[in-house]
């Protein structure tokens, strides 16, 4: 990956997003399809409700244990640079902000995250609103 900015952060993982969706989509749309052309239709509708349900846990079990433990780490680490540049502790207010803002204060580089944080603060800038003021953006290139 490039340089990270604003309008190219999300990553993808490509087995899953480029491999298993497609693949689980396929046999999907041919299990339906049967169950209207078929005269098996019961069993190939519960086939199509077996495929719907391994599409949902994929992409929940997928997402799920690495997305919460990465916030955490995203939260200290902002909580650390936060203290490191400015000498005061940020749990003081962390509370005013909510995840999606304390989330894209990781993006800003230590010259800007004091005064992005003063405004998220003041203004109840989004998540979005954080990300596309800040200058001199700052890669989150580990995030899965």
């Amino acid at each position: 990956m490039g340089t990270q900015s604003y309008k190219n952060h999300i990553r993808y993982y490509p087995p899953h997003h480029f491999v298993y969706y497609p693949v689980i989509m396929a046999f999907l749309a041919f299990s339906i399809y049967f169950s209207f052309t078929n005269e098996n239709s019961l069993i190939w509708g519960f086939i199509s409700v077996v495929f719907v349900v391994l599409l949902c846990l994929a992409f929940m079990l997928r997402q799920h244990y690495a997305l919460t433990l990465q916030n955490r780490i995203v939260r200290l680490e902002v909580r650390y640079r936060y203290f490191f540049i400015t000498g005061k502790r940020l749990e003081d207010f962390e509370h005013q902000l909510n995840d999606d803002q304390l989330f894209a204060l990781r993006f800003a580089p230590d010259n800007e995250l004091p005064e992005l944080t003063q405004r998220a603060l003041k203004e109840n800038l989004s998540g979005k609103a954080i990300k596309k003021a800040i200058v001199n953006w700052k890669g989150d290139y580990d995030r899965v």
